[in-house]
């Protein structure tokens, strides 16, 4: 993890009005406090921060990987390393080894690999959900084959969707971190981190000028992360409905106790969730006993241990309360 940097100047300043820029020791403007940030998270992560090259039915692909484990596993984007089984890691220090790929996740667009030589030390991972929005964050990866390229921005939105397919199966990527930090092909798989160099998120898309999404470091996919490590794939349980955050209506938040919830906005035809009586429209107010008040409160649930589990529901319809039991099936997830 990076320090907090220091407030005092360097040794090599002037302590005049004559030295660069013309500012004495005790002068120095928010531009350089923001700059020995930056550099010092670029110093710590980029030598962490991979460039992939893989090679897939003929085709050529090139990404960023972040090394988070003493032992050689890598985390990057799905859509970087595709149906390849493994292919080259290059780091900032010209250093050189072949990867496999342990295992990826389409619908969350993270894979995890695994370099067959040495790695530098990992990252520190943090958490996504302590982001607010205007926060200074880093990107570091390997734009346009650019080795060791770092931009910094703010965090321009949080609470964001990014839509995954794999195969016929489609699910939203919840609470995507939306940035202003330049990202480019390639940045893809690398890491978003904090100012003090704790990775929060990992590059994944390039949404218009100006703006670039990362699928956050939470919970959610720290499970997801888990269970590539473990099992190569992640397997998840379907409840078949499209549901967003929406607050609970003034006059009702102290009837429920709650101020957020998430507001059904289709049910999938003959999906678990249809089979339990659910609607478009409901607000979900708890799901299996725990309140509801985002997107990932359904997310979350929805792994290996509730297939083929009674999950009890709690929706508010018309002005009621309407409890459901649901069974949630086995997403079969075809390679894509």
């Amino acid at each position: 993890m990076v320090s907090e940097p220091s407030p005092h100047p360097g040794p090599d300043r002037p302590d005049g009005p004559d030295g660069p820029g013309g500012l004495g020791p005790r002068d120095e403007g928010p531009l350089d406090a923001y700059s020995r940030v930056v550099s010092a998270v670029a110093r710590d992560l980029t030598p962490r921060v991979a460039g992939l090259h893989v090679r897939h039915h003929g085709r050529d692909g090139a990404g960023s990987a972040v090394t988070f484990t003493s032992d050689g596993f890598l985390l990057t984007n799905a859509h970087v390393v595709g149906g390849a089984r493994g292919g080259q890691a290059a780091f900032a220090d010209g250093t050189t080894t072949s990867f496999t790929v342990v295992g990826t996740d389409p619908l969350s667009d993270l894979a995890v690999v695994r370099a067959d030589g040495d790695t530098p030390g990992p990252v520190t991972l943090g958490d996504s959900d302590d982001l607010v929005v205007g926060q200074l964050v880093v990107a570091v990866g390997n734009p346009l084959g650019l080795a060791g390229s770092v931009t910094a921005g703010v965090v321009s939105g949080l609470g964001r969707s990014l839509p995954a397919r794999s195969g016929s199966a489609v699910r939203m990527i919840e609470d995507v971190i939306q940035t202003d930090a330049a990202l480019n092909p390639g940045n893809s798989g690398g890491a978003l981190a904090d100012s003090t160099g704790r990775v929060v998120g990992v590059n994944t898309a390039v949404a218009g000028i100006g703006l670039g999404l990362a699928v956050p470091i939470n919970t959610t996919t720290r499970r997801i992360i888990g269970a590539l490590m473990r099992d190569g794939r992640v397997r998840r349980a379907y409840l078949g409905v499209v549901a967003a955050p929406v607050p609970v209506p003034a006059a009702l938040r102290p009837r429920l106790a709650q101020r957020q919830a998430v507001r059904i906005a289709e049910v999938v035809p003959a999906s678990p969730a249809a089979r339990a009586g659910l609607r478009a429209g409901d607000l979900v107010l708890t799901a299996g006993g725990a309140p509801v008040t985002h997107a990932q409160g359904l997310q979350r649930l929805m792994f290996a241990e509730a297939i083929g589990r009674p999950l009890p529901i709690t929706v508010l319809r018309n002005g009621a309360l309407v409890d459901v039991i649901a069974e949630p099936v086995e997403l079969r997830a075809e390679p894509a």
